[in-house]
């Protein structure tokens, strides 16, 4: 079983990375939280801790590689797909925010913020709470990805309440919306992004 790979960085977009070892490339899994982490070190090589497994199609196994940053990623993602129902495809679509304010979002019960999770509804959310909370606190320790990437560009904010305040909303409403939308969807770089989740939020 593969456990871990490292290579050269081919291709990489929100979802899957390839990566080149001595001429062969891999296709790696990757959650969106993990892709805007991915990068090459000085050499031009990467280096993904590796969950891998067998997606069944009719009667044959497929391998598939799930690639993580470090090992604790990885145990969280793992104790993801033990609930019920949450296999590794959800939980890759899932992974879309950072794995620190998802198991936050877990220990404090708040189902608001699991529900923006990408094929997280209600019940899923509940289910996830009612399953981890109190078994994943120290993930939440784990340095987030919020507290290491550039913060939403100014400018991207300052249109989007420009937007609000045409739209008759008031100062302080406006602040509240922003924060809370930036709040959970940390990696938001446009402006149309913010506004949408801004509704998100209202619904």
């Amino acid at each position: 079983m593969i456990s871990r790979i490292r290579g050269n960085l081919v291709k990489k977009d929100e979802n899957k990375a390839v990566i080149d070892i001595a001429g062969i490339c891999y296709e790696v899994h990757i959650p969106k939280t993990v892709s805007g982490r991915l990068n090459q070190n000085s050499d031009g090589i990467v280096e993904l801790v590796i969950y891998y497994y067998f997606n069944m199609d009719q009667n044959r196994g497929v391998p598939v590689m799930i690639g993580f940053v470090d090992d604790l990623e990885k145990e969280f993602f793992e104790k993801f797909i033990s609930i019920s129902g949450i296999g590794p495809k959800v939980a890759l679509k899932a992974f879309d925010k950072p794995i620190a304010l998802i198991a936050r979002a877990i220990e404090d019960g708040d189902l608001a913020f699991l529900k923006t999770l990408d094929g997280i509804g209600i019940q899923k959310a509940k289910q996830i709470i009612a399953s981890l909370q109190g078994k994943v606190g120290r993930f939440a320790l784990l340095k987030s990805e919020k507290e290491t990437r550039a913060p939403v560009k100014k400018e991207i904010i300052e249109e989007a309440c420009g937007i609000l305040k045409r739209l008759q909303y008031n100062s302080k409403e406006i602040d509240e919306m922003v924060k809370k939308a930036l709040e959970a969807k940390p990696d938001i770089d446009n402006v149309e992004d913010l506004l949408n989740e801004i509704y998100r939020q209202r619904k």
